[in-house]
């Protein structure tokens, strides 16, 4: 069984910083690409950043040169430094990866259960 579970959310005022996590946790072989995902009330959910096993990354439009995305192979971890926060960064964040099991294949898409955002102005 292969967990992910997020933590670093909370209450933060326009401007601040906060530092999400997401750790994987399980019997698992290998991970491949980590994302985090965001979803506002009434909205789609959409990417934010993603990070491949290399270390590429890409972010979305809105969130790019405020957002960073990182990751921990050997702590199974992927973070998300989010600087100069503003009011429309609100939202339920949600951690996915691609991950493969010990003794399994091929690599399965995996979500955490997400962690709040809220920012104030």
């Amino acid at each position: 069984q292969v967990q992910l579970v997020e933590s670093g959310g909370g209450l933060v005022q326009a401007g601040g910083s906060l530092r999400l996590s997401c750790a994987a946790s399980g019997s698992i072989f290998s991970i491949g690409a980590m994302r985090w995902f965001r979803q506002a009330p009434g909205k789609q959910r959409e990417l934010v950043a993603f990070i491949t096993s290399d270390g590429s990354t890409n972010y979305a439009d809105s969130v790019k040169g405020r957002f960073s995305i990182s990751r921990d192979n050997v702590k199974n971890t992927v973070y998300l430094q989010m600087n100069s926060l503003k009011p429309d960064d609100t939202s339920v964040y949600y951690c996915n990866a691609d991950i493969m099991r010990v003794g399994t294949a091929p690599y399965r898409n995996y979500w955490g259960q997400g962690t709040q955002v809220t920012v104030s102005s």
